[in-house]
């Protein structure tokens, strides 16, 4: 089970006798505590099950059938990696605010909006995936048109500045805009930091015990989800910047590390 606030997601075996036991169990819940479900705001997600039975299962709770990939706390989630279109909903909203600010700014005005608003809207996202370099690209487009064009995204006159000096940092002679994929990077980083110190964390403890009982994680062939590989391919970067701490000796290699 995944909780977070109201929403929560549960991940069982699509037995209709443990369906009967679960919302039973809720049945309870509501009665001693009086916080209802509503099930008609819940949906049932069949994997690998025919649709027959499927309907069957959400029967039982009288919800509708929904399918992957779907968002979970503003998050795509499904059984493979994102695509590009699942990215759309972050892309509409960065225009919005393009179109209903820059055409009132001036150059500064417009640098300040890149750099504190429109910078920041893709940070939530990539604390958790690593975005696709096309989307990348697009984000990239749109900041650059902002800060260039303002609202007149059609306009074709020539940027003031190379993007690669513009994302540079101000004491080397840019701009200061972030560079999303090194941020996006480094935001991962903290998601491997956290495995490899091996934290008190439900996926921690699992992706431990199933992948790596006997083998240190970065000498090891790559294995499991393409959210764990993506991080796990940061591992360069992070051994880079951190120090061994040989404890146990489960995490570190003695010739390699």
């Amino acid at each position: 089970m995944v909780q977070y606030a109201d929403d929560t997601i549960i991940i069982m075996q699509g037995c209709e006798l443990q369906l009967a036991m679960l919302k039973e169990i809720i049945f309870k819940i509501t009665i001693s505590s009086g916080l209802k479900v509503n099930y008609h705001k819940s949906c049932l997600v069949p994997i690998n099950i025919d649709q027959e039975k499927a309907c069957s299962l959400a029967s039982t709770f009288g919800c509708t059938i929904g399918s992957f990939p779907f968002t979970y706390l503003g998050l795509p989630l499904g059984l493979t990696k994102p695509q590009v279109k699942d990215y759309a909903p972050l892309i509409c909203r960065i225009e919005r605010k393009l179109s209903a600010s820059s055409q009132f700014l001036s150059y500064a005005g417009r640098l300040q909006l890149v750099n504190s608003v429109i910078s920041s809207l893709p940070t939530y996202y990539m604390c958790s995936l690593k975005l696709p370099a096309a989307v990348v690209e697009i984000i990239d487009k749109l900041r650059r048109n902002c800060l260039w064009r303002g609202k007149d995204f059609r306009n074709k006159g020539y940027n003031l500045a190379a993007w690669d000096l513009v994302r540079r940092p101000k004491n080397k002679g840019g701009l200061g805009v972030i560079n999303l994929s090194i941020q996006n990077d480094a935001l991962l980083l903290k998601q491997l930091d956290k495995f490899y110190r091996k934290e008190n964390i439900q996926w921690v403890n699992l992706i431990w015990q199933k992948y790596y009982i006997d083998v240190v994680p970065h000498l090891a062939k790559e294995k499991g989800s393409f959210w764990w590989k993506d991080i796990l391919r940061l591992n360069v970067q992070f051994r880079g910047v951190a120090f061994c701490s040989p404890s146990k000796g489960d995490t570190v290699s003695f010739w390699d590390d």
